[in-house]
């Protein structure tokens, strides 16, 4: 990735010199199809003529336009012509003697991506269709027009795109067909990173929302969703339309702001890195969310959770948006707490905060004790730096954090805050003190000290009652404990519920009293609660208000392990996971119990999501947690369990697909592995478990890894399931196989050519790391520290990111392993910032590993 970096000091130096009036954009895809390619085998092009009309605020000064692209064949700057040779140098367009106003044209030669960053080029296998779509966020605009590439420097886009005949093309605004060539609709002003460019014969279905306000006026939005037209006939548009508009009700209900960029439309695209981008007017989405096989209602609560995302960014980052990427949190975290506010209130899924307290927390907790953890206004160097912080601490912590911000300053002030933020900000660029000052302004609290405490300072604190009882079993006093890591000392003020918790006359476990306070400080005394009957279990952070590690004293811990399951409320159940699971990766509890627990009270489990997190959190206490020497037990007793489970779950239902898919996780078993054999060639029956071709691809896989099926096998799979999704399970499987020739075609492929989609690149990872091929990977742990330099500098940040996690030895648990990975990076300090804290994750990663493994040898002793 040489030359392509932005510094956020450059970026500075820019905006204060530069201004954008319009961009004006023509692109040339009929290269696209045929057999058009780069000369001397270079990469396959296509025109692009941007035209930038732009300001600067000191005439005669000099600055740069940004553009990544194999050539550019002419520019000119005010009318006179500069060698292209002389100001382009790969990555930018030098501008030097710049006048008060400025009218700058490129016209350049821009590579299509077979990485999903800029304009993204799939040729669909199953009928030879190519499909184009764009990417940007953060900075890969530049691949496709030339520009000023930074959120603050907004303006409007008119894109114009000529495209293969028999072809449709989308961007921002509405569109038209003139002349051969499709023109769209001025825009309003908005960043480079959200504009979008979407090409081909996508199968495409409308309708319409419409909403009249309370002063009579009337806002009619077309709604537009497209897909490949392979996936058309799984394409469940009706319900992608369904939470559009109830998203579009509750948004305007809540925001008092008219949805600003006309259209809607919802692609649903192939090879997508991300789950979706908020283009305003062309949000895009991975197209693994058209769903070709039997899925459960966490799979439509997840979709319908990120098209509310995707929709309050309309408003949190495209209407108003950060200044520079220190301010990321300004969007991610408010789209993330918005999409799950919304998705309660405004659809089928009630129980979404269930979801977000078991799942989306989990990302953030993690990420915020890897050593890379950051605050979430964070300190944003480069464009580099940015790539990487779209993590569990932007997105799911920032979230967190807010949903205790409303709980502190009140629902309605913290809606009205936001209503006066867009107002007073629309179309405009923003910073931390802009959002808090109109917070302040509606709640009439002083935010600074909150500020601090939460948004720029990085760490989890936990919080562990403590309880003493009288002689008659009362208690005398309740306490709460505040910890903070060495790292990260700082402990803050908590606005959390303490549930009490105790067996009904029918056994369940249910809350009898709760306190609402405010916890700060190492010690806090929670008086409402003295007196009352001694708990058997005390659940601190009850209803899931603040963002904390929840602990256990030790008769909750008993409870717990003797009766999980009984506990009847959803929410406190999951809490109850997720602070069993935090345990065991900070190895105070064996793997080898939360896998016990997983298997007495995970088949009790009601919340489908809640179970699946179960079953990847007991898959990661197998492969990375367990003592090696209780592993190969463990997985027999996860088998046996989840076999046992699949066979008493109702025929039919989601928890019966549910386990289906652990069971074939962790299959390995002559006997398990016949089954799922049986299963697929119609020999063997589960009353109710319909094995269609996605669940065949999830039983193939355990096959390969075990070498009972085979390339010829899987060759007859790819010919039944002869699609984009087929050849990517197919690649998977192909890796998988237990064999050291295949590892080293699956390596090459990856490490030494860069032929690969991006997708295949993740399938091959996929398939060539499996926990039950230790010794067949072990020659690559050296080889992947002699390499990833390398890959670094040569490919794309996105190929770079997937391949240096993808493939760092963690299979190989050792110290050794850890020594070497220490040993690249005090050799390594001058290699680029972002490379070295990947590896110091993975690294951190592994020392976390090495820790439970240690903590679940105990448990022998």
């Amino acid at each position: 990735m040489p030359g392509e970096n932005l510094s956020r000091d450059e970026a500075r130096e820019r905006a204060a010199l530069l201004s954008v009036d319009g961009y004006e954009v023509f692109l040339d895809v009929r290269s696209a199809v045929g057999d058009a390619g780069g000369s001397g085998g270079g990469p396959r092009t296509f025109r692009s003529v941007t035209t930038i009309r732009f300001r600067c605020a000191e005439p005669g000064a000099a600055s740069f336009a940004d553009l990544v692209a194999p050539g550019v064949t002419a520019v000119s700057l005010n009318g006179r012509d500069l060698d292209p040779g002389a100001v382009f140098d790969g990555t930018r367009v030098l501008l030097e003697d710049l006048a008060a106003e400025n009218e700058l044209v490129v016209d350049a030669q821009c590579a299509y991506s077979r990485t999903g960053e800029g304009l993204h080029r799939f040729v669909d296998p199953e009928d030879g269709e190519v499909y184009l779509y764009t990417q940007y966020e953060p900075a890969d605009s530049r691949r496709v027009f030339a520009n000023f590439e930074q959120p603050d420097l907004k303006a409007p886009f008119r894109f114009e795109v000529r495209a293969p005949e028999g072809w449709v093309a989308w961007s921002n605004g509405l569109g038209e067909l003139v002349d051969g060539v499709w023109r769209f609709g001025e825009t309003k002003p908005i960043s480079t990173y959200i504009t979008a460019i979407l090409a081909g014969p996508y199968h495409y279905v409308t309708d319409s929302y419409s909403r009249t306000f309370a002063d009579g006026t009337t806002l009619d939005i077309p709604l537009g969703a497209m897909c490949r037209k392979g996936l058309a006939p799984y394409f469940d548009s009706d319900d992608v339309f369904l939470v559009t508009k109830q998203g579009l009700d509750f948004f305007h209900d809540h925001f008092d702001y008219p949805y600003p960029f006309g259209k809607y439309d919802q692609a649903f695209v192939p090879e997508y890195n991300l789950g979706a981008m908020e283009n305003p007017g062309l949000v895009t989405f991975r197209e693994e969310f058209i769903f070709r096989g039997k899925v459960t209602q966490a799979a439509y609560e997840r979709r319908t959770n990120v098209i509310l995302h995707e929709m309050a960014h309309m408003w949190f980052g495209d209407l108003v948006t950060m200044e520079w990427w220190d301010d990321l949190w300004l969007k991610e975290s408010f789209a993330d707490f918005m999409g799950a506010f919304s998705l309660v209130e405004a659809t089928r899924f009630t129980n979404g905060w269930v979801t977000f307290a078991n799942n989306r927390k989990s990302w953030a907790y993690r990420a915020d004790q890897l050593p890379s953890t950051h605050p979430i206004t964070a300190d944003i160097r480069d464009l580099e730096d940015a790539k990487l912080n779209f993590d569990g601490i932007t997105y799911a912590k920032g979230a967190s954090v807010l949903k205790q911000l409303v709980a502190y300053v009140g629902r309605d002030a913290f809606l009205e805050g936001a209503r006066r933020y867009f107002k007073r900000h629309a179309y405009g660029n923003t910073r931390l003190g802009d959002l808090l000052s109109a917070l302040e302004e509606t709640s009439g609290r002083d935010l600074a000290s909150w500020s601090r405490a939460w948004l720029q300072t990085a760490g989890v604190n936990s919080l562990t009652p403590q309880v003493l009882l009288s002689a008659d079993g009362l208690i005398t006093e309740l306490a709460v404990l505040q910890e903070a890591a060495e790292s990260h000392p700082e402990l803050r003020p908590h606005r959390v519920a303490v549930g009490l918790y105790r067996r009904s006359a029918e056994g369940a476990l249910e809350r009898y009293a709760r306190a609402e306070v405010d916890v700060d400080g190492p010690r806090t005394v929670i008086g409402e609660l003295a007196g009352s009957d001694a708990p058997e279990l005390v659940l601190v952070n009850d209803d899931d208000l603040t963002y904390c590690k929840i602990r256990f004293d030790e008769g909750s811990l008993d409870t717990l392990r003797a009766q999980l399951g009984d506990l009847t409320d959803p929410l406190a159940r999951a809490l109850c996971w997720s602070a069993l699971w935090n345990l065991t990766r900070d190895a105070l509890m064996p793997a080898r119990d939360f896998i016990d627990l997983v298997l007495r009270f995970a088949g009790r489990e009601s919340d489908i999501g809640v179970l699946q997190m179960l079953h990847a959190w007991a898959g990661t206490a197998l492969t990375h947690y367990a003592a090696p020497d209780w592993r190969e037990m463990g997985e027999r007793l996860l088998a046996e369990g989840a076999l046992k489970e699949l066979r008493l779950a109702e025929p039919g239902s989601q928890h019966q697909l549910t386990w289906a898919r652990f069971f074939a996780a962790v299959a390995s078993s002559e006997a398990d592995l016949q089954l799922l054999q049986g299963l697929l060639e119609g020999t063997a029956k589960i009353d109710g478990l319909d094995v269609d071709q996605e669940v065949r691809w999830a039983f193939l896989e355990p096959l390969t890894s075990h070498g009972v099926a085979d390339e010829k096998t899987l060759g007859a799979e790819l010919a039944r399931d002869d699609t984009a999704s087929g050849k990517r399970h197919q690649v998977r499987c192909l890796a998988a196989r237990p064999s050291a020739a295949v590892k080293a075609q699956a390596w090459a492929q990856v490490v030494e050519s860069d032929s690969l989609s991006n997708a295949l690149v993740e399938a091959t990872i996929s398939g060539f790391v499996q926990g039950s091929q230790r010794e067949l990977l072990a020659p690559y742990a050296e080889r992947y520290f002699a390499v990833i330099e390398r890959i670094w500098a040569d490919r794309s940040i996105q190929i770079g990111m997937d391949v240096v996690r993808g493939l760092f030895p963690s299979l190989q648990d050792s110290p050794g392993t850890l020594a070497a990975t220490d040993e690249w990076l005090a050799n390594r300090a001058d290699a680029a910032p972002a490379l070295r804290r990947l590896v110091l994750e993975a690294r951190d990663d592994l020392a976390r590993a090495l820790r439970a493994q240690a903590c679940d040898e105990t448990a022998v002793l």
